[in-house]
């Protein structure tokens, strides 16, 4: 079965372009699905699979204390994967087509304030490369709502500090051209001048806009290690997540009057409802400053 799962991540790689990270959570589900299916309901054969042992896995999911959430990229992920199997004849007939994606719980997301996004833009030394570096990076996302992946695969050539905007490419390998502030510019100009060339390697020649201490393309565990670290700097108690300042990007514009779709273009979101959880967000900050404020909340 396992021959069948290579040809489908072949296919979802070619065909559907899929980024990186969501190729992995396919082929996790999958082995997972195909190990159940061979060792606890003796299927050798993907054409032997019922609608009742996908049933069965999806329980076991459940008994494991997996989310709502889990399951259903799950299920997401089989439905793919016996669609596959159908249209390349592997199997006669779709045992998912009746199979119900659980309704998971959408998470509010975790947002800083205006005045803690300052103290973490703030928290930066500015006096040493490593510094600058790290204040072009807060500002940065701060500024365009990226995703911690993209910052990291930015490269020199995308960046235009001139007319003031930046080039990435997102999920599915989508690109999108997003302004830049006035202090993001200046502080990606800063990093350029100052900072970017004492960490330059003749080694590795990197074209990478961020650099490591060793002169290679910063990583995502890099960058989550230097957030953690600035945050305790800042003094910041909430608990923060690599997407944290995208989330608060999206807020704060929402909260000022920005439009959806805007924003859904600038976050690079498929679905406008995606970008509407963060309109739940902005609803409840306007409760807690209601019942704050108001002499008679």
């Amino acid at each position: 079965m396992e021959e069948y799962l290579k040809s489908f991540m072949q296919f979802m790689l070619v065909e559907k372009g899929l980024a990186n990270n969501t190729l992995l959570s396919y082929e996790r589900d999958l082995k997972s699905y195909l190990r159940y299916l061979r060792n606890v309901e003796a299927i050798d054969k993907l054409d032997n699979v019922q609608r009742i042992h996908i049933v069965h896995f999806l329980a076991s999911l459940k008994e494991q204390g997996k989310s709502a959430k889990t399951i259903a990229r799950h299920v997401a992920s089989i439905r793919a994967f016996h669609q596959f199997l159908l249209r390349e004849k592997v199997a006669g007939q779709d045992p998912t087509v009746h199979i119900e994606t659980p309704k998971s719980e959408r998470t509010i997301p975790k947002v800083l304030s205006l005045e803690e996004v300052e103290k973490l833009l703030d928290s930066p030394n500015k006096q040493d490369h490593f510094g600058l570096r790290d204040k072009a990076m807060l500002e940065l996302l701060y500024a365009t709502g990226i995703r911690v992946t993209e910052l990291i695969n930015i490269d020199l050539d995308n960046v235009h500090l001139t007319m003031g905007f930046v080039r990435v490419n997102g999920n599915g390998k989508k690109e999108r051209i997003i302004p830049i502030g006035k202090a993001a510019v200046e502080a990606v100009k800063v990093y350029l001048e100052r900072g970017r060339p004492q960490f330059i390697s003749p080694k590795y020649q990197d074209q990478a806009l961020f650099l490591n201490h060793q002169g290679k393309r910063l990583t995502r565990q890099g960058y989550w290690k230097i957030l953690k670290g600035l945050t305790l700097e800042a003094g910041i108690t909430k608990e923060l997540t690599p997407h944290t300042l995208r989330h608060s990007f999206a807020t704060h514009l929402l909260e000022n009057g920005a439009d959806l779709t805007a924003v859904q273009e600038m976050l690079g979101h498929a679905d406008i409802s995606t970008t509407q959880i963060y309109t739940s967000v902005t609803k409840t900050r306007i409760k807690d400053v209601y019942s704050k404020f108001h002499p008679r909340a």
